[in-house]
């Protein structure tokens, strides 16, 4: 690997415009692909001290053996020609999308002298209109079905409608009145062609005046006693509602839009688009990447913008794109897809209403998603095989470890100090194996410490399991994941905290890694391994290391780890938040008069948190035993008063989910 400081460019020799610059390796492929509003301040960046640059980024200018630009005009013309430059090499350190999977169209082929309508993937053609895309083929093809009962378009194969020509006789659709009939001349091409318009202005959702339209000719059909013709039409409409509720309204100004929603990690990201026109959801789409480069949200939406609308969807742009996060150059994104449509593009952040709870709920999407996408991979036997050897490789291990702890810390501000162990045995969770810890030897924020007596806690009673049984191959004994456990004699089960780990992982870095090796070592216990994982930066530590062991991005062992790092800190957090409701609930009644420990004690039973306390009424309340009219009263006031005080709202990045304290 090269030292930037190899090929750095000499000084003054880059210019400060706008322009696109590439990093090429030594065999001249190129690994990278950027662009800059000032291309002299963006490559220096490149070539600070390389302890400094993030890891990713060191990385790539590792990787890389030179650099070359090309200077442009404008913001937009850099954007446009960073693209194309992406597409033409694809470097390997640029965010790429991958689409999830293949998404259908609902095409009608105006560009035939009968147009038909049916479902495709691919390309788009010249001369043919389209509507979607669409999450399921099935799902276009139950609308169609109902659609062709109202709209009786041609829906057969070029060489169905010749061999109904030829022999003069229409297909099973003419027959039961899902098709006029073209091929046979029942209908002109220029009747047929009226039939395939309103099709079109339907699915566009121009809906309400055809709907008029029918129940118009419905009651004169009725007044004029043609009650068959009037049947007919009521189907008709019914037809049309129930093709309607497929499309569910969520704006009603009956906008144009496209939501835009992520989910992110600190190695992948996933997306979800949402196509909204008329007011109405007429399709779903979603991809993954891998993030193989330090990118904020805003980055990823103007990667993924460009991406998305220099294809296929370039002649579908609408009025408005909703994002998460407006990317640096906003208006030269919009600019470029001002240009793309031929009309004024709108880039947002959606702050309320609507659009808001539409955003929310593809976001929700994304992360649902992300979590799928994370489980396929974690199911899979070879990748987890691979990810364990890649773990026992970079850590030395003298095997690979089947049984992997993992342990956390939660906290409020030093009150309520929890601690997690989560288990994972050949690379799959085994929830009937975590444990929580209340720590109560550490006063105040302190992570370390609490590290310390939790892997104490845990590994004392190893030991007091292993005095019990000193013969471990004994009657009593049988073999572990990674070595021999206890079996308790009565019940037949391995004794709690009975199995030795191949691997302890602790959420954190240097700090937590030596409290846990440093309560191993005043134990005794020297066969059980340990290292951390920093959340910032995904790096490994060992204890007495100075230097991490830094995993590759693609690496499943550094996958694993992540998984079960975030486990641990998901459990901790929900432990957490279960004795944080308790003490909430002890804390609002502590003041209430009659009300002792014993009657808060069996409210706290009856209720479980504060958040059902509250939704409960003065009846409810009053039915606990030893809870009166009187005392429920004063139990409600007691709460209604504490809900008046103010509340800190927080975000948990590792879940997305909001807190509140």
């Amino acid at each position: 690997m090269a030292h930037p400081s190899t090929y750095r460019p000499a000084p003054g020799s880059i210019p400060a415009s706008p322009g696109v610059y590439r990093f090429r390796d030594e065999h001249r492929r190129v690994v990278y692909v950027g662009k800059a509003k000032n291309l002299r301040a963006r490559l220096s960046s490149y070539f600070q001290d390389i302890t400094n640059l993030h890891p990713r980024t060191a990385t790539m200018v590792t990787t890389a053996a030179s650099v070359e630009w090309t200077v442009v005009n404008t913001e937009v013309e850099a954007l446009q020609l960073e693209y194309s430059w992406i597409k033409e090499y694809d470097p390997r350190f640029n965010v790429k999308y991958r689409d999830d999977k293949s998404y259908p169209w609902l095409a009608v082929t105006l560009n035939e002298e009968f147009p038909r309508v049916m479902v495709g993937r691919g390309a788009k053609k010249k001369g043919v209109r389209y509507f979607g895309p669409y999450s399921h083929a099935w799902a276009i093809r139950e609308t169609v079905d109902l659609l062709l009962r109202v709209f009786p378009m041609r829906s057969c194969s070029n060489g169905v409608f010749k061999r109904s020509a030829q022999i003069g006789r229409p297909c099973l659709l003419g027959y039961i009145d899902k098709c006029a009939a073209p091929c046979v001349g029942k209908v002109s091409a220029e009747e047929h062609r009226e039939i395939v318009q309103d099709f079109c202005d339907f699915m566009s959702g121009q809906t309400t005046n055809f709907v008029k339209r029918l129940e118009k000719q419905m009651y004169a059909a009725s007044a004029e006693m043609d009650f068959e013709k009037a049947a007919r039409l009521r189907d008709d409409i019914g037809a049309l509602n129930r093709a309607m509720e497929k499309q569910q309204v969520v704006l009603g100004d009956g906008t144009d839009a496209d939501v835009v929603a992520f989910a992110e990690d600190p190695l992948e990201v996933a997306v979800q688009i949402f196509y909204v026109r008329g007011g109405r959801i007429r399709g779903q789409r979603g991809w993954v990447a891998d993030k193989t480069e330090d990118v904020d949200t805003g980055e990823l939406v103007e990667r993924f913008l460009l991406q998305l609308y220099d294809g296929e969807l370039a002649d579908s742009i609408p009025r408005e794109v909703l994002v998460p996060a407006l990317p640096d150059d906003a208006a030269a994104v919009e600019q470029w897809l001002t240009g793309l449509r031929g009309a004024r593009v709108a880039l947002r952040v959606p702050q309320r209403g609507d659009k808001k709870a539409l955003q929310e709920t593809v976001a929700r999407n994304a992360f649902q998603a992300l979590g799928l996408h994370k489980t396929k991979r974690a199911s899979d036997l070879t990748t987890r095989n691979r990810a364990l050897e890649e773990i026992q490789a970079a850590l030395e291990l003298p095997g690979a470890p089947l049984r992997i702890e993992c342990y956390d810390i939660s906290n409020l501000q030093g009150t309520e100090v929890v601690g997690s162990m989560v288990v994972f045995e050949d690379g799959l969770a085994r929830k009937g194996e975590y444990r929580r810890f209340i720590v109560k030897g550490v006063e105040g924020q302190n992570d370390v410490a609490s590290m310390h007596e939790v892997i104490t806690r845990r590994f004392r009673r190893l030991l007091d399991d292993r005095a019990e049984e000193p013969e471990l191959g004994g009657p009593d004994a049988a073999d572990g994941p990674d070595g021999p456990m206890l079996i308790d004699p009565e019940t037949g089960r391995p004794k709690k905290f009975a199995y030795v780990p191949g691997l302890v992982v602790v959420d954190g870095g240097p700090p937590q890694v030596a409290a846990a090796q440093r309560a191993l070592d005043e134990l005794g216990i020297d066969d059980v391994p340990v290292c951390g994982l920093a959340k910032r930066l995904e790096e490994v530590w060992l204890p007495g290391q100075e230097d991490p062991v830094i995993l590759p991005r693609s690496s499943e062992g550094l996958y694993l780890l992540q998984r079960i790092r975030d486990e641990a800190h998901r459990f901790a957090i929900t432990h957490h938040r279960s004795r944080r409701s308790k003490s909430m609930v002890e804390s609002v009644l502590d003041d209430v008069p009659g009300l002792g420990e014993v009657r808060r004690k069996t409210l706290l039973n009856t209720f479980g948190s504060l958040k059902k306390l509250r939704a409960a009424t003065m009846d409810d309340i009053a039915a606990v035993p030893g809870i009166g009219p009187r005392t429920a009263e004063a139990i409600v006031i007691a709460l209604a008063e504490q809900k008046k005080q103010p509340t800190t709202v927080s975000v948990n990045t590792a879940t997305g989910e909001i807190e509140e304290s």
